[in-house]
């Protein structure tokens, strides 16, 4: 079953992207605030891009449907449940004394879960079709290396060890393989899951990108550095577009 090696393949990029908090022992301070926010500004594009670009249109085919648009809610409803309700966020930039964040086990928790729909996501769009399930793991990807960066820093803030805080970061990845094989398992006993799954992730990804990701990007006053948000933000975008021609 291709689909299932494609879906495993995709989660393992995904989840060695969590060792990717190594950056900050190289780069710390200015350098990485501003490289992580062109980072944010690609990811919250692609994301947007391959929401309605790719998912909502291949969700449309046979007619957008009532369907389509709970599906699209409940996507937008259950990240925000998970940043609710476990006290998790999307935190891309690492916490400091000037951006503190110190829900530490908190955010391994709410990360784990995370992880675990993302399996679901990747495994549920490769389910539909691989083109779909390729783009839609590129927005995965993308998006993950600035989270990976940020979530990374707020367990060292939450007083872990550089080596003990990668090491958990790594393990709350793995979820996502139990994600993919809770996505394989669905298709074989739920009736259109993956019609379910598709708008599901559009609206998952329109709620990272507008509440979590643009949010922090509007705390940049810098007319520059703006303007440089604004060209990754719109590459984003443009490459999702691009994809298209996969």
């Amino acid at each position: 079953m291709y689909e299932f090696f494609y879906s495993m393949m995709s989660v393992l990029i995904v989840s060695l992207i969590s060792l990717s908090g190594l950056l900050i022992i190289r780069l710390e301070g200015k350098d990485l605030k501003n490289i992580l926010l062109y980072l944010v500004s690609f990811s919250a594009g692609a994301l947007i891009g391959d929401a309605f670009i790719h998912l909502i249109p291949e969700a449309s085919k046979s007619g957008f449907t009532i369907l389509n648009a709970l599906s699209i809610v409940l996507g937008i409803v259950v990240y925000f449940v998970i940043e609710k309700f476990i006290q998790w966020r999307h935190c891309h930039i690492p916490t400091s004394k000037h951006h503190p964040h110190s829900f530490a086990y908190m955010n391994l928790i709410g990360d784990g879960v995370h992880n675990l729909i993302d399996g679901l996501i990747i495994a549920g769009s490769f389910i539909v079709g691989v083109p779909l399930g390729i783009v839609t793991s590129i927005a995965v990807i993308l998006h993950e290396i600035p989270q990976e960066i940020g979530d990374f820093g707020v367990l060292v803030y939450g007083g872990f060890s550089r080596l003990k805080a990668l090491f958990y970061n790594f393990l709350t990845a793995l979820t996502a393989f139990l994600g993919v094989i809770m996505a394989f398992i669905f298709e074989s006993e739920v009736k259109n899951f993956g019609s379910f799954i598709i708008p599901f992730s559009a609206g998952g990804f329109i709620y990272i990108a507008c509440s979590d990701l643009i949010p922090e990007l509007h705390k940049e006053l810098n007319p520059k550095k703006s303007l440089m948000q604004l060209i990754y933000f719109s590459m984003g975008i443009s490459v999702m577009f691009l994809l298209l021609l996969m």
